[in-house]
């Protein structure tokens, strides 16, 4: 039989998930090779905009939860950079966007099983003699293959633009994921306007207003929601970001499940009562005196139709209580229209040993692992699991939570210890 040197564990994608994993790994004696096609480790670059934060506390960062000695706990980052003090003073559990980018930069450059500018291509998993995963990388010019008995998939969820326009995007028509490098040339344009109502779109209008009075454009702010409502924040609600509950929503019946989201999306779709509150304080100093205000904000309203008008664009928004339509222009359209996951294309060749529900969903097990054909090697998933596991999936607070799941299951030990009752309220009987 060819010989070959199998790890234990190969992670595609590295973004904080996939770095958690690699940091804990790190107390183990497990093989691992984590791979990301970018060039270095960017947390969301273009929302790492000037004054803004996390949106959970600092204690979520790739360890802490299961592991509060570890050397890459974000209070060893101030420790090494010597920010300990200043952050003492500080005095805020939320801290800034950039700086939780650069720990997890400093992170990625402490381990040695990161390999960037590297793209995973294809998967092959192999059932002959032993099973094991045979991955193809693109790294620069060279395509390699590597072998492991167990793969995570951590690539994370992509910008989404609803179908209908996806074929408009352009430098003055783009994704709010792409507006720090669009920044410059947007606040040069006559007319802006900002398409959704999440944490990224109210962060884009706060930093549009800031840069309204020197660059004299016209503001609009539209979404089909039923208004521009706070994220639940309260200490209770935050508890559905818990192992406990994702014990209990993971039990439920598929369908339930649908429904039980639908009805949670306040708990991460909102706008932070923080950027609410900037953005009105700023919107009353605008209009002292009776000027005028400076943005259109409208809600229950949804843009039906683009057309291109030379430079600008011709939008068409429909007002579904009023069942009315109104058309305005703007040069520039940003859309805020969220993230989803999708099957990567390097998956293709592992679709007839993937299982999938009715609604062509991966079915995954309670401790994250996808349901395959076969037995002897593991696909675990992070970040991928919203449907099955609940509104926890994308939250970094249970991050080092399900990279410790994995870790024990690959272990077949208790390496990090996970405990139960973790909140005060019950979830069900």
């Amino acid at each position: 039989m060819e010989q070959r040197n199998t790890l234990d564990i190969i992670g595609i994608g590295v973004g904080p998930f996939n770095l958690g994993l690699a940091a804990l790994l790190e107390k183990t004696d497990s093989t691992y090779m984590c791979f990301e096609q970018k060039l270095k480790f960017d947390w969301h670059p273009g929302m790492l905009l000037e004054g803004t934060t996390l949106q959970v506390p600092f204690m979520a960062d790739i360890v802490t939860m299961v592991d509060p000695t570890s050397p890459y706990s974000f209070l060893n980052y101030l420790h090494e950079h010597e920010r300990l003090y200043q952050f003492y003073f500080f005095e805020k559990f939320h801290i800034p966007r950039n700086e939780y980018n650069h720990y997890c930069q400093w992170v990625a450059n402490s381990l040695g099983g990161l390999q960037f500018n590297s793209e995973v291509k294809k998967i092959t998993l192999h059932t002959e003699e032993d099973t094991y995963y045979e991955v193809t990388v693109q790294q620069g010019d060279a395509t390699k293959t590597y072998y492991s008995r167990h793969v995570v998939m951590g690539v994370g969820t992509k910008p989404i633009i609803p179908k209908d326009f996806q074929s408009m995007q352009s430098d003055q028509f783009y994704h709010s994921a792409h507006f720090k490098m669009k920044r410059e040339q947007t606040l040069q344009a006559k007319s802006i306007t900002v398409i959704g109502s999440g944490q990224s779109a109210g962060e884009i209008v706060y930093d549009l207003l800031q840069q309204q009075n020197e660059q004299k454009y016209k503001l609009s702010w539209y979404t089909r929601s039923k208004g521009f409502y706070p994220m639940e924040y309260s200490k209770l609600g935050l508890e559905h970001f818990s192992p406990d509950y994702t014990r209990y929503f993971y039990h439920l019946e598929h369908e339930k499940k649908q429904r039980v989201l639908k009805n949670q999306a306040l708990l991460y779709k909102g706008i932070s009562l923080e950027t609410i509150s900037d953005i009105y304080e700023l919107l009353y100093e605008r209009t002292i005196g009776g000027r005028n205000i400076p943005i259109t904000i409208q809600a229950l309203t949804e843009l039906t139709n683009i057309e291109l008008q030379e430079d600008s664009h011709v939008l068409t928004l429909y007002q579904y209580e009023q069942e009315a339509y109104q058309k305005t222009v703007s040069d520039v359209v940003i859309m805020a229209t969220g993230y989803q996951d999708t099957l990567p294309l390097f998956m293709d060749g592992m679709k007839n040993h993937l299982q999938f529900d009715d609604n062509g969903q991966l079915e995954i097990d309670e401790q994250y692992k996808v349901k395959l054909s076969v037995e002897g090697a593991s696909l675990f998933i992070q970040n991928g699991e919203l449907h099955t596991h609940g509104v926890g999936a994308p939250d970094l607070g249970l991050g080092a939570y399900r990279n410790a799941v994995i870790i024990n299951q690959i272990a077949g030990k208790e390496v990090y210890k996970l405990y139960k009752g973790t909140v005060f309220q019950k979830f069900g009987f």
